[in-house]
């Protein structure tokens, strides 16, 4: 979300001042609340909530429609996942096919279930791959062994 479609203020205002707060959503289709104590909240509307959410799904079923055409199936997908995601050049031409699918059937399975978290992981690993593949020296280090275990990870700190 961008500062331009939110008003930004303390938790603590919206406690102390509640009317005047939510008023400002008039003004501002989000409020985010900055709290000292944990990750800072968006509020909205129901109504817009709702609003964002058939966006969503309509932005989705489209996506699974284009890819789903024949003739061409997943190619007008593929010429534009670079001015989406200009992160793709990185990965080769297999791992962006695999990525494209992915997204798809990922957008597809979420807006079922009407939660966007798993879109957004996948998004984020391939990310992830992406900045792992642009980096030489990096995707040497990780290619190195690639069947080796090295033990459990730990928990990231943010998570516990």
């Amino acid at each position: 979300m961008s500062t331009d479609d939110a008003a930004a203020v303390n938790f603590s205002e919206l406690v102390n001042k509640n009317k005047q707060t939510l008023d400002r959503l008039r003004d501002f289709p989000h409020l985010l609340l900055h709290r000292r104590d944990g990750e800072d909240l968006v509020l909205t509307t129901a109504a817009r909530a709702e609003q964002d959410r058939t966006v969503v799904s309509a932005a989705t079923r489209m996506l699974a429609a284009i890819a789903q055409r024949e003739p061409g199936r997943m190619e007008l997908l593929l010429d534009i996942l670079p001015d989406a995601f200009p992160w793709v050049r990185f990965l080769p031409d297999p791992d962006v096919h695999a990525f494209a699918v992915e997204l798809v059937d990922t957008m597809r399975a979420a807006d079922s279930v009407g939660n966007t978290a798993s879109v957004a992981q996948a998004l984020s690993a391939w990310q992830h791959t992406a900045e792992a593949h642009s980096d030489p020296h990096l995707l040497a280090v990780l290619s190195r062994n690639p069947e080796a275990d090295y033990g459990a990870v730990p928990v990231p700190e943010h998570v516990t």
